[in-house]
């Protein structure tokens, strides 16, 4: 897998322009602003209550195996919840017009353990730039533990990675708490592609925000309980942080109906535009399902999420049907699942298509 990054996509041509359009017509004839929702600040106050009310159960009530078990899943599962809507809006600059708001609220993912400053050049930059190119997009590259491109190499154990890539999904949050963000600073990559080091203020809350995730993870639950039943709850806690969150992303782009385009051959372009790349490698699911909308920030809408991730993910299934017709309208393959059975039954597949040595690309 060869970096390429001076490879770019053609001029935006009349399906943008028209989504463009389109977008703003909503907004216009709405009369709603993009940011900055009553709604949006609301469900916050209920995440981060959630979160505060799942750590105070664990820490201060829990006195049982059971009631511990129920602490680390509530504790799990708030913090993907902040994962996928606060922090994801506020890094994107979808959460507010005010960046010191943004910024504030971005910080947010400091707190769960991940390095808010590597995450945005991973997700944001490397992912969002060019999603499912193997060698740029770092959210798909597991090697060499699992094969989800085509272009990827092919090792004799992926034909079971269907089975055990759920455990890999699970030490996610312990990786990127413990390994990957301190690798990434340090060696100024993440993945192939090259990482400015952060300095100054940057840097300092890098460090910060680590100290006070091991403060509040680790070290205030030791003046409470065992350090071994420490241990073993945060490390439960984080399976089902990592579990949840990784599952659902790879459940928008790692599927079958999604598509893997390679690094142009020889230094070339992409031969389609940026708009109708973002379209085609990512597929929406359980559109319908208010109640999973709400909890995953609308990243079952990842195709409007990636065409317009400054926008706040409230709007998403409004803007979901006007992108799913202007598709059509411009010939341009629109994807959705009918639900998240659907979407896991897809992955599976695509997982088990990428473990076989005759594996081809999706069409």
């Amino acid at each position: 897998m060869a970096q390429a990054t001076k490879a770019k996509f053609p001029e935006a041509g009349p399906f943008h322009q028209a989504l463009k359009t389109q977008v703003e017509r909503y907004f216009k004839d709405s009369g709603r602003p993009a940011r900055d929702l009553p709604g949006m600040y609301a469900k916050t106050v209920a995440l981060l209550g959630w979160f505060a009310a799942s750590y105070a159960f664990l820490v201060f009530v829990a006195d049982g195996v059971g009631s511990a078990l129920l602490g680390c899943v509530s504790l799990g599962l708030a913090m993907a919840g902040i994962g996928f809507s606060v922090q994801h809006d506020a890094n994107h600059g979808g959460y507010s017009e005010r960046r010191s708001i943004n910024r504030l609220l971005a910080l947010t993912l400091d707190v769960l353990g991940a390095s808010s400053y590597v995450w945005s050049w991973k997700h944001n930059i490397f992912h969002h730039s060019h999603p499912n190119v193997a060698g740029l997009d770092a959210d798909i590259n597991i090697q060499p533990f699992c094969r989800v491109a085509p272009s990827q190499p092919l090792r004799r154990a992926h034909r079971f990675q269907h089975l055990y890539i759920w455990m890999l999904y699970g030490l996610l949050a312990v990786k990127w708490q413990f390994v990957d963000d301190f690798k990434d600073v340090l060696s100024g990559k993440v993945g192939l592609q090259k990482m400015p080091r952060p300095t100054g203020r940057k840097l300092a809350e890098v460090l910060i925000g680590k100290v006070f995730f091991f403060g509040w993870a680790l070290v205030l639950p030791a003046f409470f309980h065992p350090v071994w039943k420490v241990v073993l709850c945060h490390a439960l806690t984080s399976f089902i942080l990592g579990l949840t969150l990784a599952s659902v992303f790879q459940l928008a782009h790692c599927v079958e109906e999604a598509s893997f385009p390679e690094v142009p051959e020889g230094g070339g372009d992409f031969s389609r535009e940026w708009a109708v790349h973002q379209v085609e490698t990512t597929v929406d699911f359980a559109r319908g399902n208010r109640l999973l909308c709400w909890y995953l920030g609308g990243l079952n809408f990842q195709v409007v999420h990636h065409l317009f991730p400054r926008v706040c993910h409230l709007h998403y299934p409004a803007l979901s049907r006007i992108i799913e017709k202007t598709c059509l309208e411009h010939g341009v393959r629109y994807r959705a699942q009918d639900n998240v059975r659907a979407a896991l039954g897809s992955h599976v597949r695509w997982l088990k298509r990428m473990g076989q040595p005759l594996a081809v690309e999706a069409v």
